[in-house]
């Protein structure tokens, strides 16, 4: 069976991967199954440099598949901050709840209606053949304070448009379903897919 490499240590986002490719026909393994590789900085301008670059870096240590994300919150009113800076934006080594009150703050005296935001996933995939990217977006709103303690990140502050619910209240097989990332994943799935069933008629 071939390998895919998940090119994150991120807990919650190593579970919504495995979940969105767990049909797909090959062994899924992450960075976590080799302690010895390094962490990849994310020193990149845009998601698209900073997935590519996790994602070549690991499978150049591994000769192995790997797949790779960035992703981030962009905030209209903010002129589209934090961005790339999502996981850090109250500053390095800061905790999720760090980084929602500062986005909180910033939000201090906008209205709901004035909140609209949208969560970005840039996913790479990094071969010995090729590089592929795929994009997801998902649109909602920055509600006034979180709510709901599943998911990871700006999810208990992020309404998606058209539910009640934060990306943090609603369960794992919803969120994948209208997520950035699952949007991302999905089409990324079908690729991997279709690379697969080449790849038995080729046997």
């Amino acid at each position: 069976m071939p390998q895919l490499l998940l090119a994150t240590r991120n807990k919650g986002k190593l579970v919504e991967m495995q979940a969105l490719l767990a049909s797909l026909p090959y062994q899924i393994l992450s960075v976590s199954d080799f302690p010895e590789l390094p962490e990849v900085e994310e020193d990149k301008e845009t998601m698209e440099e900073n997935a590519l670059k996790k994602a070549r870096t690991i499978f150049s240590l591994t000769n192995i598949s790997t797949i790779a994300d960035d992703s981030g919150l962009e905030v209209y009113s903010l002129g589209m901050k934090p961005g790339v800076y999502s996981a850090r934006y109250a500053g390095e080594n800061v905790s999720y709840a760090d980084n929602n009150r500062k986005l909180l703050k910033e939000l201090e005296g906008i209205p709901l209606e004035k909140r609209k935001a949208r969560f970005r996933c840039v996913s790479a995939f990094v071969s010995d053949k090729e590089e592929k990217l795929f994009e997801g977006t998902c649109e909602g709103t920055i509600i006034d304070k979180p709510r709901g303690t599943n998911g990871f990140g700006y999810d208990p502050l992020f309404q998606p448009i058209g539910y009640s619910q934060t990306l943090a209240e609603l369960p794992l097989e919803v969120k994948n379903r209208i997520s950035h990332r699952g949007k991302a994943f999905r089409s990324l799935k079908e690729y991997l897919g279709i690379l697969g069933a080449v790849s038995q008629v080729l046997l």
